[in-house]
């Protein structure tokens, strides 16, 4: 009997459900601001909605409206949208390995659902198990993905009820929730190292007005926790 074969199905099943569920009540307030500066900028409830139900990005949806309110063209909202979503290329070449012998079907709802708290309970999950559980990572992504459009549909009918919603300070749940996700995964000390060389890196880039700061800070801690890594081995 394989190791996959050995796990319960149904635990793996609620373990999904169980395991994505506190970062999915913590993106509620991200999920609300959403909803409610798209009204604000002009966009309909159902327009609103459906950005949220084909689009699936929070922080390239939240950049998106922001543009959007501050009269940005077309092709500086694709922009935005590639540079902010580009992590995602990390995360699918981490899952490529497991993912090529999938049905196309189920490349392309993986694909769909992958974001930054899928992916990282499935790979935490992985390293636990020992091998790629699909029906866990697909659970926690559609978890996630129902939550999202349940706390954007809040917005926007708080959106459209409650003025200056954004004042709330709504958007600390989107720092708040990476932290959630960062802190567990720092378990070496190249990794610790490269958290901190991407923290110092965005908030000097910040002030320096680098373009695309947030990115160079991820490549630079990257890069730093990788030489790191390589010498301890």
């Amino acid at each position: 009997m394989s190791t996959e074969q050995a796990q319960p199905v149904r635990s793996i099943k609620l373990a999904a459900f169980f395991d994505i569920l506190p970062l999915s009540i913590a993106v509620i307030p991200w999920g609300i601001l959403c909803g409610s500066l798209a009204i604000q900028v002009g966009l309909s409830p159902l327009q609103s909605q459906l950005m949220s139900l084909l689009v699936f990005a929070g922080a390239a949806q939240l950049s998106a409206v922001t543009l959007t309110g501050a009269g940005g063209g077309i092709a500086t909202i694709l922009g935005s949208t590639a540079v902010i979503s580009s992590r995602h290329l990390l995360y699918s070449a981490t899952f490529r390995s497991h993912a090529m012998g999938l049905p196309l079907h189920h490349k392309m709802l993986m694909a769909f659902l992958l974001t930054d708290e899928m992916f990282a309970v499935t790979e935490n999950k992985r390293k636990e198990l020992g091998y790629f559980p699909l029906d866990y990572a697909l659970i926690s992504g559609a978890t996630f993905y129902a939550i999202w459009n349940l706390s954007t549909l809040a917005g926007i009918v708080a959106g459209t009820s409650i003025p200056n919603l954004e004042s709330l300070g709504l958007e600390f749940a989107i720092a708040a929730t990476f932290i959630a996700m960062v802190v567990p995964n720092i378990q070496s000390s190249p990794v610790l190292v490269a958290v901190l060389v991407s923290a110092c890196c965005a908030v000097l880039f910040h002030k320096l007005e680098v373009p695309n700061d947030l990115l160079l800070s991820a490549l630079v801690g990257m890069v730093v926790g990788y030489c790191l890594d390589k010498e301890s081995d």
